[in-house]
């Protein structure tokens, strides 16, 4: 316990290494909620963002990348345009939802827990520097990505009131789990061997748009609180 505390502190002590240096608005606000618990410790963490990013082709995008266009909120299609006449290798234009790492000191077997929505969009726009969509596609994009944005704020939102309420009612995990972390992740595998289950037995069965990050969250209300 002194272990994680003092790897905590020093985590939290360590300036912000993402290109904004400071957390996200939501993501800073989630983040405060789980760091005034002493068990649990955020890492890396994004409200959702949608980019236009320019690569020299080789499919490495992280490395030989230049970030044409980050925005944090909807976009309008003349910011697009704008970005890709700067583009000169491989521009490709994405929306990437809500993410959020959480370091857990009472587990064992999982010290990290991701929280992550699963609507994602990721479409190449030009290559060597040659746009290769139409403008008319470019707006269609645009609109669509600001509908995943749209409907990734609403998700945050339904998580944080979520998490709100899991805190509230947390108790001492040795009173939850007496058998120790190891029977709650065991009760974790048979729920999950049993949803395997059902899905083999109805294969079209589809998650419904919330699924995600709600299930996330009774994961974590589950196993971790």
């Amino acid at each position: 316990m002194a272990a994680f505390a003092r790897r905590k502190a020093q985590r939290l002590a360590r300036p912000d290494p993402s290109r904004k240096r400071a957390l996200d608005a939501r993501a800073a606000e989630l983040a405060r909620l789980l760091n005034a618990r002493e068990r649990f410790c955020t890492a890396s963490s994004c409200d959702g963002r949608v980019t236009v990013t320019d690569t020299d082709g080789t499919g490495i995008q992280k490395k030989n990348c230049t970030w044409l266009l980050v925005t944090h909120g909807p976009c309008a299609k003349g910011d697009v345009m704008t970005a890709l006449e700067k583009a000169t290798g491989d521009a490709v234009f994405k929306f990437e939802p809500f993410v959020l790492h959480v370091l857990c000191r009472e587990l064992q077997d999982a010290q990290l827990l991701a929280v992550r929505s699963t609507h994602c969009l990721e479409v190449p726009l030009s290559h060597k520097g040659r746009l290769m969509v139409s403008e008319e596609y470019i707006e269609f994009l645009v609109h669509v990505a600001n509908q995943k944005m749209e409907e990734n704020i609403r998700r945050i939102d339904r998580f944080q009131k979520g998490l709100e309420l899991a805190l509230e009612a947390a108790v001492p995990a040795d009173t939850l789990f007496p058998e120790g972390p190891e029977k709650s992740h065991s009760v974790y595998v048979h729920r999950r061997k049993r949803q395997t289950a059902q899905e083999q037995t109805d294969p079209s069965r589809e998650l419904e748009p919330q699924d995600d990050t709600e299930s996330s969250l009774g994961l974590f209300a589950e196993i971790m609180i």
